[in-house]
């Protein structure tokens, strides 16, 4: 009987989530030297620091709930500039579904300010607290702190409680600003086994121990007879608790730099994945422990795999398009852009469907999954040889470990002699091959229907082109005025598209016109606006007065104007880090300028070419004096999407000689 209630308690819980708290540092222990530091003594930039952060989580046993996770997070954070006010806003999610309901508390939240030399405490109030909802899944609770102002010493503490013990939020040892101390600590009783993930560049220092535990289980009998009676017991089961606790001290910010997918794929940082439990005198239950098994298992979900399946609702609607259509690129074209056309995508990112697809095709809106899982199945439904790829986009960091959290995306693939067509048809100006820029971060996972896997190449092959035909004359007092002709192809094309798309075109051109030296434009227009298989082509006359230096009859000029490159964005002596420019690209110019009657070249910059190492890229700068007009051509491609840090030094360099060719002017003087 004891064995038969202790297994069906513990088996009453088997999920869970996280977060933290530890050691010597104690809230409500504000020093005058912390108000009184006017800088930070390893980073003068910092706006803010964390001065110290405590974490714990505890699998513990609740005699209502069974085994749950409670976190408990104290915090304490210097700001030293008014740029820092935003840490005085903290947020906690937490889930909040049908089925997972977390509850967070903030307590002892304070700010400290130095008045007069002396300590002044505010605390918050019921008006600085917001519980807010950030969808269906998912909730907040929030706080924004009083009286903050540049030297304020700010606190807090908060706790999750979480009825599922299975999951343990992933800690954060960095971030944007510096850490001074941070600690982590897990509570997980031996039952529960645990994958640990370590990512970042640096590293806390660990320590495990082995804690004995026991809980209390009271159990009733009720005894039939002449006169029923209910007796009590309790047993006490003894159990080992497994302590580790994670310290940080002096860690750096992590400093954003251009093209960087997600600054969060690279801090310091520890995760937790359940591998299995292992109850008394039970099975042992094996979770996720590689990618095959992962993706079988989300292959075999309710909303994923069988949506594949239905039918009956699409079929007489697709019959009529896929008539006369025999080629997979028909099949694909005129599937996807009806899908676009009737099923609008609601703003929910997720592998599981949530209306379930046969809701969304009648409704005409689904989240991520009832669109491209319906998308795939339509594919299917064709005669080609499509799968659904598991995706974890940019902002969702990337799939480094095998775990079912790592995905929150999924797309479809069609198989092709010729490799595979990735499609996704929540975007409005995607298209096969061609995906939204959230989507493409790294690998993703294709699975078929016998839940077999592999892992492919989300990152794009093929260059997509910008280029621009650009005629211009320069008059004697340095006036410009020109024609421009702009094309752009694949994911060029895709961006274009967005930028234009739902802006008033006097709003389009007043902005473009600002971020091109104040020209002034006309006769603009556009082709291929729509068209998502044609590259997109803007053509506009304009005139520019600030386009130009004359300094003592000499007249200054950058060939390229306005589609100049002025500041190297690679500005870090050393990077850690993958330089990430989404897809591989080449910028063409092809530019005819006209120089002033009375006036000749004095001055013309050298044709030159800079080639890096491995084909990684190259730029070509040629030009020509042909009387009075001068010629210009010149390439600047990147053959990779993903860059390693190990080349950054010559990407550095490479920029570098590319900007100071770029900025040479041409110097024109009088006859």
């Amino acid at each position: 009987m004891k064995v038969q209630i202790l297994a069906a308690i513990f088996l009453f819980s088997i999920f869970g989530v996280s977060k933290s708290n530890a050691q010597t540092f104690q809230l409500g222990k504000v020093s005058v030297a912390e108000l009184e530091q006017k800088v930070h003594p390893k980073d003068s930039s910092a706006v803010a620091a964390i001065l110290y952060k405590k974490g714990k989580v505890r699998i513990e046993y609740d005699p209502s709930e069974g085994f749950v996770a409670l976190t408990d997070v104290e915090t304490r954070i210097k700001i030293y500039k008014k740029e820092g006010y935003d840490w005085a806003t903290q947020k906690v999610w937490y889930y909040n579904s049908y089925d997972l309901k977390e509850r967070v508390f903030f307590t002892d939240a304070v700010t400290y300010n130095l008045v007069d030399g002396k300590i002044e405490k505010t605390k918050i109030k019921s008006d600085g607290t917001f519980d807010e909802v950030i969808n269906k899944y998912r909730g907040q609770k929030k706080i924004t702190m009083p009286n903050v102002k540049e030297g304020s010493v700010i606190e807090f503490r908060y706790t999750i409680k979480c009825p599922r013990p299975s999951i343990i939020r992933a800690w954060d040892f960095q971030t944007n600003i510096p850490v001074n101390y941070s600690e982590f600590s897990t509570f997980i009783p031996d039952y529960y086994t645990f994958n640990l993930r370590q990512k970042g560049y640096i590293f806390p220092k660990s320590i495990a121990q082995k804690n004995p535990k026991s809980i209390l289980l009271t159990s009733k009998e009720r005894s039939e007879g002449r006169v029923s009676s209910t007796t009590f017991s309790t047993d006490k089961v003894d159990y080992v608790e497994n302590q580790t606790t994670y310290k940080a001290i002096d860690f750096p910010a992590m400093k954003e730099e251009a093209f960087v997918n997600n600054i969060d794929n690279y801090i310091s940082s520890i995760e937790y994945e359940l591998s299995s439990v292992k109850f008394p005198n039970s099975a042992i239950e094996n979770f996720s422990t590689d990618w095959n098994s992962v993706t079988k298992r989300i292959y075999e979900y309710e909303d994923f795999g069988p949506e594949l399946n239905k039918t009956g609702y699409f079929e007489d609607d697709l019959k009529i398009l896929l008539a006369g259509k025999n080629t997979p690129e028909e099949k694909i074209a005129v599937i996807l852009s009806f899908v676009k056309a009737n099923v609008k995508w609601n703003g929910y990112m997720s592998y599981a469907c949530d209306s379930g697809v046969k809701k969304a095709y009648k409704e005409k809106t689904g989240n991520i999954a009832d669109i491209n899982l319906m998308l795939t199945a339509m594919l299917r439904y064709s005669g080609l040889t499509a799968n659904p790829v598991l995706v974890s986009t940019r902002s969702n960091g990337i799939a480094l470990f095998p775990n079912r959290t790592a995905f929150n995306y999924v797309i479809a693939a069609v198989e092709t002699p010729n490799g595979n067509i990735l499609i996704d048809a929540t975007e409005k100006f995607s298209a096969p091959n061609i995906l939204p820029l959230r989507v493409l971060n790294w690998s993703g996972r294709l699975i078929r229907k016998d839940g077999t896997s592999e892992e492919i190449n989300l990152m794009p092959g093929k260059t997509s082109e910008d280029t621009v035909f650009m005629n211009y004359s320069i008059d004697a007092e340095g006036k410009i005025t020109g024609k421009t002709r702009r094309q752009g192809t694949d994911y060029n094309a895709m961006v274009t598209r967005d930028n234009i798309d739902g802006v008033k075109e006097e709003e389009y051109l007043e902005k473009l016109e600002n971020l091109n030296n104040k020209i002034e434009i006309s006769e603009y227009t556009r082709t291929n606006e729509k068209d998502i298989f044609l590259p997109t082509i803007e053509t506009y006359s304009f005139t520019g007065n600030n386009l130009t230096e004359v300094i003592g009859g000499k007249i200054y000029v950058n060939p390229m104007l306005f589609f100049t490159d002025e500041g190297n964005p690679f500005k870090q002596e050393v990077r850690e880090y993958p330089v990430d420019f989404s897809y591989p690209f080449l910028d063409k110019y092809k530019i005819t300028i006209q120089i002033p009657e009375g006036f000749v070249v004095e001055t013309l910059p050298a044709s030159a070419a800079i080639n890096m190492e491995d084909n990684l890229g190259s730029f070509k700068f040629n030009i020509a004096a042909n009387g009075n007009l001068l010629q210009l051509s010149i390439a600047h491609q990147i053959n990779e999407a993903i860059v390693s840090a190990e080349k950054y030094e010559m990407l550095k360099e490479y920029y570098k000689g590319m900007i100071a060719k770029e900025t040479e002017k041409i110097v024109l003087k009088r006859i």
